[in-house]
C-alpha cells in the first residue's frame, strides 16, 4: 500500500505480546485486541505498527481479520527481543536455523503458515550497552534489511545506548540511518543524545505514553520542541507501546486512544498554536509513512 494510506499512525504498539518477564499481564485476548483497535479507530487512528517480534505471541494469523473489522491498518514485525524473553532452546534452534534467514522468510513469504508477511524487523539493545545477544540479532537484522529493504526498529532499554546502536548498525554494517527507527528515547531525556541521533538521519520514536510510570508525557514536549527547533521535525514519530493487559484502554488503562486523546493535545498545547498542530500531525502521518515505507 502507498505510504500516505497509513493515515494517523501509532508507530509502536502491541495488540498481542507474551513474555516470561510479564507474568499474568499477557496480551493474548483476541477480543480485547479487537476492542482496543475499535477504540483507537474511534479516536481517529487508522494504522498501528505492532513491534511484537518472533516468539513473543504475535498471533499474526489473527491480524488481517482484526484489521478489517476495525478499519485500522496493522503492520506486523519479525525480529528478536532481548534474550531474557526466550528460553535457551528457542535461541539455540534459531542459531541452528540461521536468524537472518528466519527474518527474510517472515518478511517475504510469511510468518509461520498463516501467510501474513512482516513489514519491519524489531531488535533490542541493552541498558547503556550492547551484549553478545544484541550484536547477534542486529547483525541478522542488517543482513535481512539488505535482502529486503525492510526498516529496523530498535527497542532501547530505558531509552539508552542509542548511539551504540547507530554505530553498530550504520557504522559497522552499513544500514542507511533513515532505515533505523530508535524506540523509547523519551525514557532517557538526554537532549544531546537525541540530537546526535537525529543528525545521523535515523527516525526517533517517542513511544511510551501508555506506560505512566515512566512519566513520559510531561517530558516529551521539551524533547520534541528541541529537536523541531534544530530542524529535525521530519525524523520524529509517536507511539503508545501498550505492553500489559492492564494498560489497555478497554481494561481501564490509557491504551492506544491515549496517544490521540491525551498526548496529541498535550503536544499541540506545549508547542504552541499552529506550529504544534502542524508538527504533531506530521509526526502521526507523513513521518510514519516515510519511516515504514519499503520498496519490496
Amino acid at each position: 500500500m502507498a505510504p500516505e494510506r497509513l493515515g494517523v499512525c501509532d508507530a509502536h504498539d502491541h495488540l498481542f505480546l507474551r513474555s516470561p518477564q510479564l507474568p499474568g499481564q499477557e496480551l493474548d485476548s483476541a477480543q480485547a485486541a479487537a476492542d482496543e483497535l475499535a477504540a483507537f479507530h474511534a479516536a481517529g487512528g487508522r494504522s498501528v505498527v505492532q513491534w511484537t517480534p518472533h516468539g513473543m505471541g504475535r498471533q499474526a494469523g489473527r491480524l488481517p481479520e482484526l484489521s478489517g473489522a476495525a478499519g485500522v491498518h496493522v503492520v506486523a514485525a519479525t525480529g528478536l527481543h532481548q534474550a531474557v524473553h526466550y528460553g535457551p532452546e528457542s535461541l539455540e534452534r534459531l542459531r541452528a536455523e540461521g536468524l537472518a534467514g528466519v527474518f527474510v522468510r517472515e518478511l517475504t513469504e510469511g510468518i509461520g503458515r498463516c501467510g501474513v508477511r512482516a513489514g519491519l524487523i524489531k531488535v533490542a539493545g541493552g541498558f547503556h550497552g550492547l551484549d553478545a545477544h544484541a550484536r547477534w540479532t542486529m547483525a541478522a537484522a542488517a543482513e535481512a534489511h539488505r535482502a529486503t529493504g525492510a526498516p529496523i526498529a530498535v527497542h532501547l532499554e530505558l531509552g539508552t545506548a542509542a548511539l551504540d546502536v547507530l554505530d553498530l548498525l550504520c557504522g559497522e554494517w552499513d544500514v542507511p540511518p533513515h532505515r533505523v527507527i530508535l524506540g523509547h528515547l523519551n525514557r532517557s531525556p538526554d537532549l544531546a543524545v537525541h540530537r546526535k541521533a537525529a543528525e545521523t538521519g535515523a527516525f526517533l520514536a517517542f513511544d511510551g505514553p501508555s506506560r505512566a510510570h515512566h512519566a513520559t508525557d510531561w517530558r516529551m514536549p521539551d524533547a520534541v520542541r528541541s529537536l523541531a527547533d534544530a530542524g529535525f521535525g521530519d525524523r520524529l514519530l509517536l507511539g503508545g507501546d501498550t505492553t500489559t493487559a492492564g494498560a489497555r484502554s478497554v481494561r481501564g488503562g490509557p491504551g492506544m486512544p491515549h496517544l490521540l486523546r491525551g498526548v496529541r493535545s498535550r503536544l499541540q498545547l506545549a508547542l504552541g498554536e499552529g506550529v504544534g498542530a502542524e508538527l504533531t500531525e506530521r509526526m502521526l502521518t507523513v513521518n510514519a509513512g516515510r519511516a515504514f515505507a519499503v520498496e519490496w
